[in-house]
């Protein structure tokens, strides 16, 4: 079957996003980054995540949650029977803060505008953010990662209606093992709500065992957000 117009379209206009994004300046951050971390997975996804900024790794690799963060995310999606082939990852920010420090409200507003365009491009139907701040960005809300994980949320994006599904940040779960049995259990509910926005029943696979909480070397730990 020919691959649909608008779909091809979509992906080459993201793809020439991706490239221009290649060479932003637009704020501080480009003096310290080996390369732009723009996004990775499927431009067609109906489902995307959203986190906070590249790390040491990311940075180096150009794709996000590389680290330990990132694996730990692997294992997310396997449990409820996706991959990253089926999703779409990006941030926030799109250049590594320098020491990972959090970013800053003025490189915020400087990188916001790429993140809203990918959206835009995505058209993704379930947006889960990861941590505080991709939750508060897109949901305009002041509201802490604590009050608000597990409910989801309609907002506007892009001119179009989407759910928002705050996250804990997969980073702060390394850590904590109540925390990642809270991510655990509200990740058990994405194929329920994406089920609810596409229409597509969705069976959710169970986590076959815990995560493992491995030890992190110093390396890794620059990795995590």
């Amino acid at each position: 079957m020919a691959a649909d117009p608008e779909v091809l379209n979509r992906r080459a206009v993201l793809a020439a996003y991706a490239t221009e994004t290649a060479a932003c300046l637009r704020c501080r951050l480009a003096s310290g980054r080996t390369q732009v971390v723009f996004g990775v997975g499927n431009p067609d996804a109906d489902l995307l995540f959203v986190g906070e900024a590249p790390g040491f790794h990311e940075d180096q690799q150009g794709y996000p949650f590389v680290g330990q963060a990132g694996k730990l995310l692997d294992k997310l999606l396997e449990g409820i029977g996706l991959t990253r082939e089926d999703v779409y990852i990006a941030n926030v920010i799109k250049c590594r803060p320098p020491g990972n420090r959090d970013p800053q409200p003025d490189e915020i507003e400087a990188c916001e505008a790429h993140l809203f365009r990918q959206i835009e491009l995505i058209e993704p139907k379930l947006i889960a953010t990861l941590g505080n701040f991709a939750t508060k960005l897109l949901s305009g809300k002041p509201h802490g990662i604590t009050r608000v994980h597990g409910r989801q949320q309609e907002t506007t994006l892009g001119g179009r209606s989407v759910t928002l599904y705050p996250l804990y940040h997969p980073a702060a779960a390394l850590y904590t093992p109540a925390m990642l049995r809270t991510l655990e259990d509200d990740f058990r509910r994405i194929p329920e709500l994406l089920a609810e926005e596409t229409g597509v029943p969705a069976q959710v696979i169970q986590f076959p065992t815990a995560v493992p909480q491995a030890p992190l070397s110093a390396a890794e730990q620059l990795g995590l957000f």
